[in-house]
């Protein structure tokens, strides 16, 4: 874990400590309880016999695989975390930002940062290593800035606000 000022969290990876705090735990289960009740799926479909037609068995060998992927995921960003207060806002997109944009001839609300941040809220999510997140980060209100969709159209986006997010 890394613990840096706000101001240097100009990056992907600024958590709040909510954040911080709630994925170390559920990486702590899946590498412990969660990880252990995979393994006892699979001995248990294992028993039951001919593992080329056992639905239970291959069913468990998936969720191994996206466990342990996603205990990977959780490794790399906890590790590579800034962990603290969202930054204070100046009016500048960047990580840890609430962000008030036309998109596209549309307003949009949104967190600027890492999907995790959101936790369990309906709020949308925007990485800055998005395409649009890239052309962003670093904007400020009254900005517009264009960028390619992955559908290959230009769009165009207009910066209303960008404000300390307070989760």
């Amino acid at each position: 874990m890394t613990m840096n000022s706000p101001e240097t969290a100009e990056n992907a990876n600024w958590l709040s400590q909510e954040a911080y705090d709630r994925l170390s735990g559920e990486l702590e289960h899946l590498r412990g309880p969660g990880r252990q009740e995979v393994v006892d799926r699979i001995a248990a479909a294992r028993d039951e016999g001919d593992l080329k037609e056992n639905g239970g068995y291959h069913a468990a060998k998936e969720e191994q695989g996206k466990a342990e992927a996603r205990i990977r995921y959780l490794e790399q960003l906890l590790e590579n975390a800034v962990v603290g207060d969202a930054p204070e806002s100046d009016g500048t997109v960047k990580p840890g930002t609430l962000v008030k944009a036309n998109v596209a001839g549309r307003e949009l609300e949104f967190l600027f940062g890492n999907r995790e941040i959101a936790g369990d809220s309906d709020l949308t999510v925007y990485s800055p290593t998005s395409p649009m997140g890239e052309a962003i980060n670093g904007t400020q209100a009254g900005d517009q800035v264009s960028y390619t969709a992955p559908n290959g159209r230009e769009l165009e986006v207009k910066i209303i606000s960008a404000e300390t997010y307070t989760g």
